[in-house]
């Protein structure tokens, strides 16, 4: 795995690790079990400061780390409560090791749990990281009754209810404070709506050896990425760095067209120019000062019969990005459709050129060049015939699948903006909620133009740009001082140092 991703794991993975330190390294299950228990016993001390504790355990080895918990929570002094939601000869060999070692009277079997016999703070280890689909009763039910509760809740490994490899949640799932996780992170840790529903997530060390098999199901993106880029050197020009070239535009649209192009100069194109409807050229002129402008044919909106003369202009652009802002008549479509198809360059395809290709995604296995797509989860939607709350309930899922009709690398937008190629999965970390405001997704496509002039490939600019696109939201809400102030172009300005090499 590429050096400036950091590994996460698959349930599948975390399986394998834990099965190579038992068979191969030798270490016996109850002594991987015991460190995670101690792990998420002080986790829950720290957040129920000296009050009760309700440990829920469910019948596999995530119950086994709730009673070690338990076990080291009563030795510390806490008064807990532990609930078993299977009778306790129905719980795995390694579980009911751990039952023996608790007080007779410590637990209590309640396979119909209800919210008033809930107290203080709840220790979720009903499911773990091996759960995948929707819980079933007696889960369930005590699923519904920790969340009716309102007590704050620390999740062992992962919070029931979320699919550890996926953060996928089909059914009911408890929405916790904190999670302590075993070894190492989890996808169902960073994408959502798992993400949202973990809190803050700790990782505890549980002795699995380094030598164990190392996750390859998926990375988070890091601040490596940004080595990547070219530096320029005093014999570089305007033609070494790159040209950029945005193919978009329609009234009402025209900032969309300019927030594309200044974030590929701001992001170290050598140089931006920008094919537009003819009858709008006079707003980009007087808008774009470092950017030069083709005005195509004399109307305020592209025409079908225009694509010969947008790809005269686009020869010699060392990466194009289509459909900002140009809008979603029949012949701004037409020509997008057609452009998707016809263009040599590395393509960053957003916006309306998104809308343009809905009907037949599988258009772009046909192109030469690289392909990079952009989509946020409305778009992403209509692309694979879905609600955009489909793709947001299975947003890796999703991903993937664009991928497949697409054969492009997709960058699903969001909160936890994913980056596949269908083989590779990079996920974005950096909170920056500055970019929640309209105008962010064109600085993004820009900023991927620029990373895939600059020769990066498609995977790497498109990674290395939601990075960086992150990093300036950050920046730009720092400047203005309350990230809810921030402006699109308050991100471009930001731009030249969020690509500043970190430590």
């Amino acid at each position: 795995m590429e050096p400036w991703l950091d590994p996460v794991y698959d349930a599948a993975e975390m399986a394998a690790a834990d099965r190579w330190a038992i068979e191969q390294a030798g270490i016996p299950s109850l002594e991987l079990m015991e460190p995670a228990g101690r792990g998420l016993a002080r986790a829950a001390a720290d957040l129920a400061a000296g009050g009760p504790i309700t440990v829920v355990c469910g019948k596999g080895n995530n119950g086994g780390d709730g009673l070690v918990a338990a076990r080291h929570l009563l030795e510390s002094g806490f008064r807990v409560r532990v609930v078993l939601l299977w009778p306790g000869d129905e719980l795995s060999p390694d579980a009911q090791a751990n039952l023996k070692l608790l007080p007779e009277d410590a637990s209590q079997l309640a396979p119909e749990l209800s919210s008033s016999a809930l107290e203080g703070i709840v220790i979720d280890a009903m499911l773990g990281t091996g759960f995948a689909g929707e819980p079933r009763d007696p889960v369930k039910g005590a699923i519904e009754a920790i969340n009716a509760s309102d007590l704050p809740v620390v999740a062992c490994d992962v919070p029931s209810g979320v699919d550890a490899s996926t953060g996928e949640a089909s059914g009911a799932a408890i929405e916790t404070t904190r999670t302590v996780t075993f070894h190492g992170r989890k996808l169902g840790h960073l994408i959502a709506p798992g993400k949202h529903l973990c809190g803050e997530v700790e990782v505890v060390p549980i002795g699995i050896p380094e030598e164990a098999p190392s996750p390859k199901a998926g990375a988070v993106i890091g601040p490596g990425v940004l080595s990547l880029l070219p530096r320029r050197e005093s014999a570089s020009n305007k033609f070494t760095s790159g040209r950029v070239s945005i193919v978009g535009g329609s009234p009402g649209l025209t900032g969309a067209v300019c927030l594309a192009a200044e974030a590929s100069i701001r992001a170290g194109a050598g140089y931006a120019t920008a094919a537009v409807p003819g009858g709008l050229e006079d707003i980009f002129e007087a808008k774009l000062t470092e950017v030069m402008t083709k005005g195509i044919g004399e109307g305020r909106t592209f025409g079908s019969d225009q694509p010969q003369e947008v790809l005269s202009h686009l020869e010699g652009a060392a990466a194009v990005v289509l459909g900002s802002g140009i809008g979603r008549t029949k012949g701004a479509g037409a020509l997008a459709r057609e452009l998707a198809a016809a263009v040599t360059a590395p393509l960053v395809i957003d916006a309306d050129g998104l809308g343009a290709i809905a009907n037949d995604p599988s258009s772009l296995n046909f192109r030469y060049g690289k392909t990079v797509i952009t989509p946020h989860v409305g778009e992403a939607g209509r692309l694979l015939g879905k609600s955009s709350s489909e793709v947001q309930a299975h947003r890796l899922a999703s991903a993937r699948e664009l991928v497949s009709r697409t054969r492009a690398v997709v960058v699903l937008k969001g909160d936890d903006t994913i980056v596949t190629d269908g083989t590779r999965v990079a996920i974005n970390t950096m909170p920056a909620p500055a970019l929640a405001t309209a105008g962010t997704g064109d600085v993004l496509a820009g900023v991927v133009g620029a990373f895939l002039a600059r020769g990066l490939d498609s995977f790497e600019a498109a990674a290395a740009a939601v990075f960086a696109h992150a990093v300036a939201g950050h920046i730009a809400g720092s400047e203005v001082g309350n990230p809810d102030g921030v402006i699109a172009s308050d991100v471009i300005r930001a731009i030249p140092r969020a690509m500043a090499p970190m430590e």
